[in-house]
């Protein structure tokens, strides 16, 4: 590992930009020119949307490409666990539309979406500007399912933040922590599966507690989970006993962790009929996740999540949208900003070749996750996936997590690593 230079490292996570275009089969001289004259309407400008904007324009150069999103600037929820931790400030994580504009002819308006007619294929915004296109590309993220459990609403989120859309929702879950004194409890409620980031609650244990051994040591986390196991638990679990000793409590969902009812007014959770209760002085509740609401309210959803044809990311419902990333059911691929980044590509290439009259290519994708536990302790899993048998499935033997045990130079160089996904994978983005 330590000859496998940055380089390398981002041709083999599948972020290159030349070497994605050459195995998609999308060059600009080819099926590119046939489709052309297409409008592609891209909604939602985070990991997958700025990705597909960006991409049909590679694949297809003179095509027409519209990328709407409400805000000028983008927060990415994978480095908002540093903030929190004190080790990176907002304007780290925090990604514009310039160059996408600028650089790669991504026309970006600023703008919500308030209705999609698949039947006439029409885009209508929040302006009151409405738009046709020849394909769709839905990314609309996640929405919180507030009515999961009683005791907590949407808006409760000033007061009992989630912080799992980075944003202000961190800046408030951050000035919290600031202000809590030492020797309080910091209450993290997990939501069960699916649910965006998978790691993603127990890298902010981990930041937390990096934050607290520092300025509060006498403090107290409690990880209250929907599940009875989560992802890389046995690294997190091991770095926790290293770093932090029991600073950090993870109660599983037969143990007390499966909230059943929130007291906003006293932060305070219940669960076991309301034998057992926790109190807290700052408490984060994720609650459970569902696709996007515009994604809804389009009809893209069976129950809370999109069904598509994991080929080509097309709707399974209306034909001419693909929805991608958070929203996207897409077989073994988790919920994460490096499968939305690869699922993109798929769909950008799927909709060229489909303009020009040609059939789609049978995808491979592939994750990468690092968690950090210190800034110089991070842990990793990586997969490799492909399309058999009209799903997405795990390649037997290919990628792989963290070993346990290792020494710290192996943890730090992950470390090292994981700076280095974030700067190559948001350069692909929106670079």
């Amino acid at each position: 590992m330590n000859n496998f230079s940055r380089r390398n490292f981002l041709k083999a996570v599948g972020i290159g930009g030349a070497a994605t275009l050459a195995s998609f089969g999308c060059a600009p001289n080819g099926v590119a020119t046939a489709a052309r004259n297409g409008h592609v309407v891209v909604v939602g400008g985070g990991s997958g949307g700025a990705t597909a904007a960006k991409y049909l324009k590679r694949f297809s150069p003179e095509m027409t490409v519209t990328l709407i999103e409400p805000n000028a600037t983008y927060y990415t929820c994978y480095g908002s666990n540093w903030v929190l931790g004190g080790n990176a400030e907002m304007d780290d994580i925090t990604q514009t539309y310039d160059a996408l504009q600028d650089r790669h002819g991504v026309k970006v308006v600023q703008d919500s979406v308030t209705e999609i007619d698949p039947a006439r294929r029409t885009v209508t915004t929040a302006g009151g500007e409405t738009m046709n296109y020849d394909r769709l590309v839905m990314s609309p993220g996640i929405e919180f399912r507030y009515d999961a459990i009683p005791g907590i609403t949407a808006a409760d989120a000033e007061r009992i933040p989630h912080a799992y859309k980075a944003g202000e929702q961190t800046r408030i879950l951050r000035r919290q922590l600031e202000a809590m004194p030492d020797g309080g409890v910091f209450v993290m409620v997990a939501p069960g599966d699916p649910f965006r980031c998978p790691p993603g609650p127990y890298e902010r244990a981990s930041m937390v507690a990096h934050y607290f051994q520092r300025e509060k040591p006498r403090s107290k986390i409690i990880i209250l989970d929907n599940k009875e196991a989560f992802s890389k638990q046995g690294l997190f679990m091991e770095g926790w006993e290293q770093h932090y000793g029991d600073m950090i409590e993870w109660v599983a969902s037969s143990r007390g962790g499966q909230v059943e009812e929130v007291d906003a007014a006293n932060l305070t959770t219940i669960s076991d009929g309301g034998f057992t209760e926790f109190k807290a002085d700052v408490l984060n509740y994720i609650p459970p996740q569902t696709a996007g609401k515009i994604a809804m309210d389009t009809g893209l959803a069976d129950g809370f999540w999109c069904p598509v044809n994991q080929q080509t990311f097309e709707s399974t419902i209306h034909p001419g949208i693909y929805v991608i990333g958070d929203s996207a059911v897409a077989g073994a691929m988790p919920k994460s900003g490096h499968s939305a980044n690869n699922q993109a590509k798929v769909a950008a290439a799927a909709i060229v070749r489909e303009l020009a009259g040609l059939e789609p290519l049978a995808p491979s994708t592939a994750n990468t996750c690092y968690s950090l536990i210190t800034p110089d302790h991070a842990i990793s899993v990586a997969a490799v996936y492909s399309y058999q048998d009209g799903e997405i499935a795990g390649v037997e033997g290919a990628g792989g997590v963290s070993p346990m045990g290792a020494p710290a130079s192996v943890r730090q160089q992950e470390a090292l690593y994981t700076q280095g996904w974030y700067d190559g994978i948001t350069a692909d983005i929106w670079g």
